[in-house]
C-alpha cells in the first residue's frame, strides 16, 4: 500500500486514476481548488484536500506532500489565461519538486504532453504557446532534480473507452484514451524502469500496440 498524493485532483483523469489507485489498497490524497468538487472526488474514494496550489508557497505545498510515497502533478490551468497558465503549469509545479524534495517524497511523475520540447515548434503567437513553454519549462526542471521523476508524456486526449494498451511514440502524434493514461499513470509507480525517464505514448499508430505493463518497461 502506497499513499499517493494527486494535484489537480477533479480534472478528468485524476478523477480516473484515483479509482484504480484505490482499489489495489492505495491511499489517495486529491488536491482540489474548488471545495464544491469535494463530493466528485470522496466518491472515487480518494481523500478530497481543498488548497489554492496556484498561491502556496513552497512550506505550504511540503506541509501537503509530508506523509506521502509519492507525487502526480496533473494539475493545470486550463489554458486561456497565459498569467495563470505558467502561474499553475510552470511556477507552481516547479514549487511542488522542491516541496517533494524537502518532505522527503522521492517519487515524483509528471504529467506533460507529447509535444513537450525545447523546440516544441508551437507559434508564439498562438494561445498555446503559453502552454507549451510552461510544460517544458516545469519538465525540464524536474530532470535536473534529485526526485525519483517520471515524465508521462500522451498525445492528444480522448474520451474513448480504455483499451489496457499503449504504444510508445516520440515522433509525437498519437492520441490516447484519458481512462488509458490513468491506467498508465497507475503503472508507473509500480514500474521501476519508469524512473528518471521521458515516455511519450498513444495508443498505437499502425499495428497493435503493447499492453500498457509492457510498454513501460521498454
Amino acid at each position: 500500500m502506497s499513499r499517493i498524493i494527486v494535484f489537480g485532483g477533479h480534472g478528468r483523469i485524476a478523477l480516473l486514476l484515483a479509482p484504480l489507485l484505490v482499489a489495489r489498497g492505495d491511499e489517495v490524497t486529491a488536491v482540489i481548488r474548488n471545495p464544491d468538487h469535494a463530493d466528485d472526488v470522496a466518491a472515487t474514494g480518494a481523500r478530497p484536500v481543498v488548497a489554492d496550489i496556484e498561491n502556496a508557497d513552497a512550506d505550504a505545498l511540503a506541509e501537503l506532500v509530508s506523509g506521502h510515497d509519492a507525487v502526480v502533478w496533473s494539475a493545470g490551468a486550463g489554458g486561456g489565461d497565459a498569467e495563470r497558465t505558467y502561474a499553475v503549469d510552470r511556477d507552481a509545479a516547479i514549487r511542488s519538486m522542491g516541496a517533494a524534495d524537502s518532505a522527503g517524497v522521492t517519487r515524483y511523475a509528471m504529467v506533460s504532453w507529447i509535444g513537450s520540447h525545447a523546440d516544441h515548434g508551437v507559434d508564439p503567437d498562438s494561445s498555446f504557446f503559453a502552454y507549451a513553454d510552461a510544460k517544458w519549462q516545469a519538465d525540464a526542471h524536474l530532470t535536473g532534480t534529485d526526485l525519483d521523476w517520471t515524465i508521462l508524456g500522451p498525445g492528444a486526449l480522448t474520451f474513448d473507452a480504455p483499451t489496457g494498451r499503449i504504444q510508445l511514440d516520440e515522433s509525437g502524434r498519437a492520441a490516447v484514451s484519458r481512462a488509458d493514461v490513468a491506467a498508465v499513470i497507475a503503472q508507473t509507480l509500480v514500474e521501476p524502469a519508469t524512473v528518471r525517464r521521458t515516455i511519450r505514448f498513444g495508443n498505437g499508430l499502425e499495428g497493435a500496440p503493447e499492453a500498457i505493463e509492457v510498454a513501460l518497461r521498454a
